[in-house]
């Protein structure tokens, strides 16, 4: 009769713990990203030294909606010319709190900074958050944003 090795146990057991991570009941998640299966902290987190922060809620979003926030740099005619933070959200019907994390110092290269939004549900744009210009690139609360909407 042969005996497992030791890297044989390994896998078996880490395929065991994926396994049974996959299996459990977790709920989704209210903000959208790339490592959606990560749990939602609902105290929010320490922003790092380096890091700037907008923070805020969106009014009117409706429940299960994507939201898209952005942060810009734009020419003078409006134009985005550089992506400097952004965040995906999920309306729950109530208003909606972001925390929009920017580098300041790729803020300081351009003239003109805006924040940012829109709203799809089912896959049709609905609202927008008309451009609002960031002037210094230090953290800011900005209290509650209307959301208008989409032409």
């Amino acid at each position: 009769m042969k005996h497992a090795t030791p890297a044989k146990s390994f896998v078996c057991a880490a395929l065991l713990a994926l396994l049974s991570a996959c299996a459990s009941d977790a709920p989704e998640p209210t903000e959208l990203s790339p490592a959606a299966s990560a749990p939602v902290v609902e105290e929010p987190a320490v922003v790092p030294a380096h890091l700037r922060e907008l923070s805020g809620s969106l009014l009117n979003v409706p429940a299960s909606a994507e939201v898209e926030m952005a942060l810009l740099a734009v020419d003078l005619r409006g134009r985005p010319h550089a992506l400097l933070g952004d965040i995906r959200l999920r309306g729950t019907g109530e208003p909606l709190p972001f925390n929009l994390r920017f580098n300041p110092e790729t803020f300081t290269r351009y003239q003109k900074v805006e924040l940012r939004a829109r709203v799809n549900q089912s896959g049709r744009l609905i609202l927008r958050l008309p451009a609002r210009t960031i002037m210094q690139p230090e953290s800011q609360t900005l209290g509650s944003l209307s959301l208008v909407p989409a032409p």
